[in-house]
């Protein structure tokens, strides 16, 4: 019939741990991997890829 009832204190906290959340994931995603570590596996990607390259034969263009 009427509007639904509605707990301002539980909307309240609610509202305060979904704004708590967000600045989590924020510092999880700012703070998250040290550089040391992600340029460790760039260095170790782009050897790979290096790598890979070198061990690859080079073709004629007429097929040999």
């Amino acid at each position: 019939m009427g509007a639904e009832i509605l707990n301002l204190r539980r909307a309240r906290k609610a509202k305060g741990r979904a704004e708590k959340a967000r600045a989590a994931e924020a510092n999880r995603i700012k703070h998250g991997t040290p550089k040391s570590a992600h340029d460790l596996v760039k260095a170790r990607a782009d050897k790979a890829a290096h790598d890979l390259d070198a061990k690859q034969l080079d073709r004629d263009k007429d097929g040999g």
